[in-house]
């Protein structure tokens, strides 16, 4: 492909990156002609003297090509991973800026429709990327508390660092989760990140089982991932305020109610010291449930290992059963 091809098509591809025309061409020419003047770039674009020099001053504005540091007249490109990639990253901004808009404008549609059109109280999502997409603009738009269901399996990985949530605590935004004891049990997910949210200020338990995966914002929107048996597909339920989305807060309350608190410190109760580090992560898995072998997965301890820590926790408690330890728990606050 001759230059002038070349820079044809790249200023076509840049284009779409809101970089104007001659920019863009002028621009991959130059990265195959570094060191090139503005009447050599003019002469490989087709272009006019003037429409050159124009184009070489709007670059540098914009950071993508520097003057020779001997040569004045002649012109280096700055590279294109950082030039492009900084065109792309504005792209991003502004198209992440226009889809959470469009979400803003469907919940206002769908709060003036429901009434009239039940249709609007449930609508499907199809795609990963669609999925994830709606779970973001969830946490970064929930006025007051984020609620969930959380149990395997994942279509992402579990055990990756949540800055958004985080951010969206330290603004005040409350959020109560409850694990499966499958979820729970994920190795390196207890340690990483879920002991993680609850020190920075997540509300979370664990219960034995749970019926779905779900997230609920505030009182106005939860999510459901469709699934058959041990698989979920690649699509998810919508729910919008109607008389199911209040089943399903109904349904999140009650068993919040039935779940065992997760902590990530406990505090003495009534003048006794409280329980140490790996006594008080036993005692929440103990409590919903999980086996020696979920218990040793989930906090990367040998069998061995778990069993004499499981065997100094019941001695510490007074319990010979495994029920007895967690009444004893409860009884001293623990739980």
């Amino acid at each position: 492909m001759s230059d002038a091809a070349l820079g044809r098509a790249g200023g076509q591809a840049l284009g779409a990156l809101g970089l104007a025309e001659p920019d863009g061409q002028v621009y991959a020419a130059l990265v195959a002609n570094p060191q090139s003047t503005a009447e050599e770039l003019a002469e490989t674009c087709g272009l006019t003297f003037q429409q050159s020099v124009r184009a070489l001053d709007r670059l540098a504005q914009q950071g993508m090509a520097t003057r020779a540091p001997v040569d004045r007249h002649r012109y280096l490109p700055v590279p294109p991973d950082v030039a492009i990639g900084t065109l792309i990253g504005h792209r991003e901004s502004e198209l992440r800026y226009a889809r959470a808009e469009m979400h803003r404008l469907m919940d206002a549609f769908r709060e003036a429709s429901r009434y009239t059109d039940p249709a609007h109280s449930v609508e499907v999502l199809t795609g990963g990327e669609a999925i994830a997409q709606r779970l973001e603009h969830i946490t970064e738009t929930s006025r007051y508390q984020v609620r969930g269901f959380d149990r395997p399996p994942y279509i992402q990985d579990p055990v990756a660092a949540m800055p958004l949530q985080r951010r969206r605590l330290r603004e005040g935004v409350k959020f109560r989760t409850i694990y499966d004891r499958e979820a729970v049990a994920w190795p390196g997910r207890l340690e990483k990140n879920i002991l993680a949210g609850v020190a920075d200020g997540e509300e979370a338990r664990v219960r034995s089982a749970l019926p779905m995966k779900m997230i609920i914002s505030d009182d106005r929107m939860a999510i459901i991932p469709i699934s058959v048996g041990d698989s979920v597909l690649d699509a998810a339920y919508v729910i919008h305020p109607s008389a199911l989305l209040q089943a399903l807060d109904t349904l999140f309350e009650a068993e919040w109610e039935r779940a065992v608190r997760l902590q990530a410190e406990v505090g003495a109760a009534d003048g006794e010291s409280g329980p140490d580090s790996d006594h008080r992560k036993l005692l929440g898995l103990l409590a919903a449930g999980l086996t020696d072998e979920s218990i040793a997965r989930s906090l990367g301890w040998s069998a061995r290992t778990t069993q004499r820590r499981l065997q100094s926790l019941m001695r510490s408690l007074g319990a010979t059963t495994r029920f007895q330890a967690g009444m004893a728990a409860r009884e001293r606050g623990w739980l």
